[in-house]
């Protein structure tokens, strides 16, 4: 795929309110191109990806959760679902599916704003490969590697391992692991999410085996990298 355009994909099919958010984001220096199809979309980023998406779900020619599952097979491109679906299931599917936000119409515009500009920023400060002891992942393709060897690790099993090696010295709650990689709202009273947790840092330390580093495994106290 070719390098990320400078510019904001905003893909949605009702005119007045596409027109009113593109003069929104221009009058904000943001450079911006709209589609009202997910055909059209497909083809704006295919000659040229943005640097982010503003993507309604509800489209003539399908779903944009569809077409975001599509997108996430070989892209990363910050997404920001904007939609009149608000249902707990709506936000939760949205999220799983691989929008770093969820935002529900109408929306108030300094919210749309924040949420922008954080995914933007989340995605600009990715670095291209994390080195950390014996570990090497490389963010972009969710892979991961120790001595040199792939890891073979499932994607939540990667998401954990990045997260805690970004700030190893940090300990990182159930909740908060829960959070950034199942991408759903933790409930501190969700057994199941402890459950969870645990059994995926489990398969996650059988799989460091040979590492000199391993996962402290700790409900009360929180998860971190340690030396064995």
């Amino acid at each position: 795929m070719n390098m990320p355009g400078g510019f904001l994909l905003l893909v949605e099919d009702e005119q007045i309110l596409q027109k009113n958010i593109q003069r929104m984001l221009e009058r904000e220096n943001y450079a911006v191109k709209t589609a009202s199809t997910l055909a059209e979309a497909r083809s704006i980023i295919k000659d040229t990806p943005p640097r982010g998406i503003i993507l309604d779900i509800q489209l003539p020619d399908g779903s944009g959760l569809d077409f975001l599952v599509e997108l996430r097979r070989k892209s990363d491109i910050p997404v920001l679902i904007l939609t009149a679906l608000g249902a707990r299931e709506d936000i939760n599917r949205g999220l799983k599916s691989g929008s770093d936000e969820y935002l529900t119409k109408p929306f108030d515009r300094e919210e749309l704003f924040l949420r922008l500009d954080n995914i933007l920023r989340r995605a600009e400060s990715v670095p291209e490969s994390i080195d950390y002891g014996d570990f090497k992942l490389n963010p972009t393709s969710g892979k991961a590697y120790l001595n040199g060897e792939e890891m073979l690790l499932s994607p939540k099993e990667y998401a954990v391992l990045q997260l805690l090696v970004q700030n190893p010295e940090e300990k990182k709650s159930a909740e908060y692991l829960y959070e950034k990689a199942w991408g759903y709202e933790a409930c501190e009273k969700d057994k199941s999410i402890k459950r969870n947790i645990r059994k995926t840092v489990s398969t996650l330390r059988e799989k460091m085996t040979g590492s000199e580093y391993t996962v402290a495994l700790s409900d009360r106290n929180g998860y971190s990298l340690e030396r064995k």
